[in-house]
């Protein structure tokens, strides 16, 4: 039987990656069976004022994927150089910081909502229904951030098929609960929009029960077991390193974030059904961004291990497969995306008019996923080296510097179509300067272990 690092390296990728899509499949679906269950039974306001909350939960969610990617590359060295308690008190560290951060938000977010709605420019017709929702996602807020960190925890020691089954098992209470407490059916109380936030909070809970008896039966790295429990401490020296390459991840992602809400500030400006487009077209793109997203976390822990494990002429041939699984995978829901637009659409939407335009925004940009991928990628093969900083720098100057003003001006000049052009135009900058640096200085440069 051939070892992972003797079997052919598209087989290594996609045994690594397949679970991964999957689980971000799941993930995306269970956000989209929400918002079905939401337009459909509730209308499109209520799917407008679940649409608003979209850039205020991702702004909370990055600061983890932030420590998150810095855990993983570092968990993914020590993994690939087999010191185990080493994985274990980096894992610790992280998650103990990642409840604090859950903390937090659940306290300011749910006493700042409404302004923070207001903030956002969110049309006074859906206001309050999106306040009710936001206090209500921010108190389960400690819950989700413990299942992402957690989930990316797992993927640096090459675990992907147990976050998959715990996503399993989130996706199918939701795919019930939700429309069980839309309805108040077997004699649930009617909850209204809040349903889709008190269902994932219960898919949560049990998904994160399976984890732990799944990883305590197999003697996993990562069981939460006395050694385990033992490493939940916020040890300076660990989270030093971490937050090195994490938090200029995490400050990417809430740059990303802060840009979200600027433009859906910008969509809100259209009215309601702008924004319930917006929302819509977010679901369908989530489903081509995530592969691509997992794609480039997958060459970033591969990446770390050839490191950890002193195999550095594998990161070369790394970056070359996952480049070409970006084209078959990612090009090819992209693809899908476009054929199968109106009808995936009308899942969300049954205005025809919000309908009509959705389609039109989703028809702009879907095509620069695949780009986005490709600079995603270069990005994650410098990140498993700890190489961080100047591509986050290349990735906030884009965002600041080509998309904001972008989508303002196309805004002022084309409507609300210009603001879903300045995507494209910002992804291409993205990954012409990554390329720039990946060839002209990281190429160059003496790869060691963190």
């Amino acid at each position: 039987m051939q070892s992972p690092a003797q079997r052919p390296l598209w087989k290594t990728y996609l045994a690594f990656l397949a679970p991964m899509v999957l689980s971000n499949f799941l993930q995306s679906m269970s956000g989209t069976l929400n918002s079905i269950y939401i337009g459909q039974m509730l209308g499109t306001q209520a799917l407008a004022a679940v649409s608003g909350m979209f850039p205020i939960v991702f702004f909370f969610i990055a600061l983890v994927i932030g420590l998150g990617a810095g855990a993983g590359v570092l968990i993914g060295q020590a993994w690939g150089a087999r010191e185990t308690h080493v994985v274990k008190q980096i894992a610790g560290a992280t998650l103990l910081l990642g409840v604090l951060i859950g903390l937090v938000a659940a306290v300011f977010g749910s006493v700042f909502a409404r302004q923070a709605l207001q903030g956002l420019g969110t049309p006074v017709d859906v206001l309050d229904d999106a306040v009710a929702y936001a206090r209500v996602m921010m108190w389960i807020m400690p819950i989700l951030l413990v299942f992402v960190l957690f989930t990316q925890l797992l993927r640096g020691v090459s675990d992907t098929l147990s976050p998959l089954l715990a996503l399993l098992v989130s996706t199918a209470v939701g795919l019930v609960l939700t429309p069980a407490l839309i309805r108040g059916w077997a004699g649930l109380p009617q909850m209204g929009i809040e349903s889709a936030v008190l269902a994932g909070l219960a898919g949560n809970v049990a998904a994160i029960g399976l984890l732990a008896w799944r990883l305590n039966r197999g003697q996993h790295p990562l069981a939460p077991d006395r050694e385990f429990l033992r490493a939940l401490r916020l040890d300076r020296a660990i989270l030093a390193k971490v937050l090195r390459i994490g938090l200029p991840t995490g400050v990417q992602m809430v740059v990303i974030s802060l840009s979200e809400l600027v433009i859906l500030s910008l969509v809100n400006g259209h009215g309601s059904q702008a924004t319930a487009a917006y929302g819509a077209v977010t679901q369908i793109v989530n489903y081509v961004q995530f592969p691509a997203l997992s794609i480039a976390i997958t060459a970033s822990i591969l990446g770390a291990q050839a490191i950890g494990a002193g195999r550095l002429e594998r990161i070369g041939p790394i970056l070359r497969t996952g480049l070409l699984i970006n084209i078959w995978l990612t090009g090819g829901l992209i693809v899908l995306g476009y054929v199968l637009s109106a009808w995936l659409l009308g899942l969300f939407i049954t205005d025809l008019a919000t309908l009509a335009q959705a389609e039109h925004l989703l028809h702009i940009m879907l095509w620069s996923m695949l780009v986005f991928g490709f600079q995603a990628l270069v990005g994650g093969i410098m990140r498993a080296s700890g190489t961080v900083l100047v591509p986050v720098l290349i990735s906030i100057f884009c965002i600041a510097g080509v998309e904001l003003p972008a989508a303002w001006l196309l805004n002022s000049h084309f409507g609300l179509q210009g603001v879903w052009m300045a995507f494209p135009l910002t992804y291409l900058a993205m990954l012409a300067l990554q390329t720039a640096y990946y060839k002209g200085v990281w190429q160059h440069r003496k790869i060691e272990r963190l």
